[in-house]
């Protein structure tokens, strides 16, 4: 075979013949090829940067779903078989609820944490731009992502158990509080408001100041054990704290509900209970009990040698008198 036919530069003899491979041929044919591996470069990087974009966001979202997935499931599970003609025997108790958040917890970060840290919680993503230098940028992208993933989760809850809400409310569509508290949280009847904002804000707190434990480098807690951790606190705080109110200390596990329940035919009745309670009992109150329990965290554990250092600099530099920080 002639070797001007291979992809080395034409011969002499070849180049005169219009059916043969020019250099300009060739060349058109390299470079298109290169082109080709470019644009696929290219391509691949813009989706693995629009992937890396988007993960955390994603992950995110399927934390909380799953979190009020097993969550919501359980009390469900729980209230409407208390129906005889929804099932002939009670399915568990409030231990039973109690589990399930608590494992839709550790399922949900252990199902995001290594794509975006396992927040599944707007007032742990809070505490953590306020206390953890976590960018403010993505804060709102993050509490959306929990939102949808609680309302998405709570729909799937709704339409596992639409046939037995019918029946425990006693016809189809009928839809009232008595079942709307197996998705939102309510308080029971005896609590004051400032007594539902308090509990609300001290189990979030709790949760918080046990997540800067978990997370905090000093402790060399294996990030393999968070989950497990998290499924021993909110399975503490249900047990504990949980009763007055339903335990909420999550704003999304709260209003992503409760926004599918006044999808769904509950009507504003979901929204106006106790002067707007889904406002200031399932969201300020975790927020801001999940801020102090982070801000309570730090005053009691700071680095104190960190702390050392800092006030030895400042001594340093109003001893040489240019009257300035050294931090």
């Amino acid at each position: 075979m002639d070797s001007s036919i291979t992809t080395n530069p034409p011969s002499a003899a070849y180049q005169d013949k219009s059916d043969g491979p020019t250099s300009s041929h060739l060349e058109h044919h390299q470079l298109y090829e290169s082109d080709a591996v470019i644009e696929d470069n290219l391509r691949s990087t813009r989706l693995g940067r629009y992937g890396n974009f988007v993960q955390p966001y994603v992950a995110e979202f399927s934390g909380t779903m799953l979190l009020v997935i097993f969550g919501i499931g359980a009390n469900c599970q729980v209230s409407l078989s208390n129906n005889q003609n929804v099932s002939a025997a009670s399915k568990g108790g409030y231990t039973s609820v109690g589990f399930g958040f608590a494992v839709g917890i550790s399922l949900g970060v252990w199902v995001s944490a290594s794509r975006s840290g396992g927040h599944i919680n707007p007032a742990v993503t809070i505490a953590l731009a306020t206390f953890r230098k976590f960018p403010w940028r993505m804060v709102p992208g993050y509490i959306f992502s929990q939102l949808l993933g609680g309302f998405i989760g709570a729909a799937l809850i709704y339409a596992n158990y639409y046939h037995a809400i019918n029946i425990f409310e006693g016809g189809s569509g009928v839809r009232t509080l008595l079942t709307a508290g197996n998705f939102g949280t309510y308080p029971l009847d005896y609590m004051t408001n400032a007594s539902a904002f308090f509990s609300e804000f001290l189990g979030t707190a709790l949760l918080v100041f046990i997540v800067f434990a978990a997370t905090d480098p000093r402790n060399a807690i294996p990030s393999a054990a968070i989950p497990f951790i998290l499924f021993t606190v909110l399975l503490g705080i249900a047990l504990c704290l949980g009763m007055e109110t339903g335990f909420a200390v999550n704003p999304a596990r709260d209003l992503g509900p409760r926004l599918l329940t006044s999808i769904v035919g509950y009507g504003g009745a979901v929204y106006s209970f106790r002067h707007q309670y889904w406002l200031w009992g399932g969201i300020l109150a975790p927020i801001l009990g999940g801020v102090t329990g982070a801000c309570f965290y730090d005053i009691l554990f700071i680095d104190s040698g960190r702390f050392r250092n800092v006030l030895d600099r400042k001594e340093a530099a109003v001893r040489s008198g240019n009257g300035k920080s050294a931090v």
